[in-house]
C-alpha cells in the first residue's frame, strides 16, 4: 500500500502498529526509530526486515507516513529533525491521547510545508514495551482522526488505521479532549487516587489490606499500573478539561456522601440504577461483553 513507513517510538502502540503493518503488508519497507537499546533488541526479534534508524536524518526524506508513538513530551524534540529532513510528500500522524496541545505545537513548531494529521487509537493496556504489542491491538477498536484540509493525505491516514483494523471517526480537537477527559483520563486519575488511598489506609491502620483485594480494587490497580510518564503527559496536556472533570466528580462524590450520611434511600437507589443503564449501553455498543469476570481466566 505504501512504499515506506516510519514508526518513531516503539512501545506498546508503536510495536502494535509495526506488527499490524507487517501482517497486513501495509508498506514495502518499515523503518523504526527508537532510542532505547533494550527496546531495539526486542524489536529486531519481531522481523528481520525491519530497518532500525539510529537517528532521524536524510534517510527519512522520502517516507510516505510517519507515526509518532513516543510520550507526548517528546514531540517537541522530534519536530526539528522532521523539519530538516522530511519530504513534503510525507504525512505525519501521532497516537497521543490529547489533541489540542498537539495542534498548538504543530502550528507553532512544524514547518508549514509539512502535513501532520493527528490520530488517537482507542486501544491499549496497562502494560508498556514492544514485547506487549500485538498485530490485532486495533482490531474493531475506534480510532479518532482529526480533520484536515489536505483531503488526499487525510485519506492516507484513514486508510492506514482501517487497514490495521480500526473503525475510524473524524473529530475536532476540542470535542476530542472534552470527551476523553471523562471517558479515559478521569477514570485513570481516579484509579491512581484510589490506590493511593488504599496505601494511605494501610500505612495508617498498619494492616495489610492489599492481600484482601476484591474485584473492584483489583481492577482499579490494573488501570493504575499504566505508564506513569504517558499519563503525566496526558494530565498536564489536558489540564483545563481535567480540572473541570475533577470538579464535576467531586460534586457528585459529595452528593453520594450526603445520600449515605442521611440514609437517603430513594436518591441513592436512583443513582445506582442509572449507573447500570450505562453499563448496558457499553455492552450494546460492543465496547465490552456481558460475561462476568470475577477472577480473570
Amino acid at each position: 500500500m505504501f512504499k515506506k513507513l516510519l514508526i518513531i517510538g516503539c512501545g506498546l502502540i508503536g510495536s502494535s502498529v509495526l506488527r499490524g503493518s507487517i501482517n497486513k503488508k501495509i508498506s514495502k519497507k518499515i523503518f523504526v526509530y527508537e532510542k532505547s537499546k533494550k527496546n531495539i533488541s526486542k524489536i529486531k526479534k519481531i522481523n528481520s526486515k525491519i530497518i532500525i534508524l539510529k537517528k532521524l536524518d536524510k534517510k527519512i526524506s522520502d517516507i510516505d507516513i510517519v507515526v509518532i508513538s513516543t510520550p507526548m513530551s517528546q514531540y517537541e524534540r522530534i519536530i526539528p529533525s522532521l523539519n530538516k529532513f522530511l519530504g513534503k510528500k510525507s504525512v505525519i500522524t501521532d497516537v497521543g491521547s490529547t489533541k489540542q496541545n498537539v495542534l498548538n505545537l504543530k502550528n507553532k513548531k512544524l514547518n508549514k510545508s509539512l502535513v501532520w494529521i493527528s490520530s488517537h487509537p482507542i486501544s491499549g493496556s496497562e502494560v508498556s514495551g514492544p514485547e506487549y504489542g500485538t498485530k490485532s491491538l486495533f482490531l474493531n477498536k475506534w480510532c479518532i482522526v482529526l480533520n484536515h484540509k489536505n483531503k488526499n493525505k487525510l485519506k492516507k491516514i484513514i486508510k492506514l488505521w482501517k487497514r490495521l483494523g480500526s473503525k475510524v471517526i473524524i473529530m475536532d480537537p476540542k470535542s476530542h479532549d472534552e470527551i476523553f477527559s471523562l471517558t479515559s483520563h478521569l477514570p485513570h486519575l481516579i484509579a491512581y487516587n484510589l490506590i493511593k488511598t488504599a496505601q494511605d489506609f494501610q500505612r495508617k491502620q498498619k494492616k495489610n489490606i492489599i492481600k484482601f483485594s476484591a474485584g473492584g480494587l483489583r481492577d482499579f490497580s490494573r488501570i493504575a499500573a499504566s505508564n506513569e510518564i504517558m499519563w503525566r503527559d496526558i494530565f498536564f496536556s489536558n489540564k483545563k478539561n481535567m480540572i473541570k472533570a475533577i470538579d464535576m466528580f467531586i460534586r457528585n462524590l459529595k452528593s453520594f456522601k450526603k445520600n449515605i450520611k442521611n440514609f437517603e434511600n430513594r436518591n441513592l437507589i436512583k443513582k445506582l440504577k442509572n449507573s447500570k443503564k450505562v453499563r448496558q449501553q457499553i455492552i450494546d455498543l460492543k465496547q465490552d461483553i456481558a460475561k462476568p469476570d470475577f477472577g480473570r481466566e
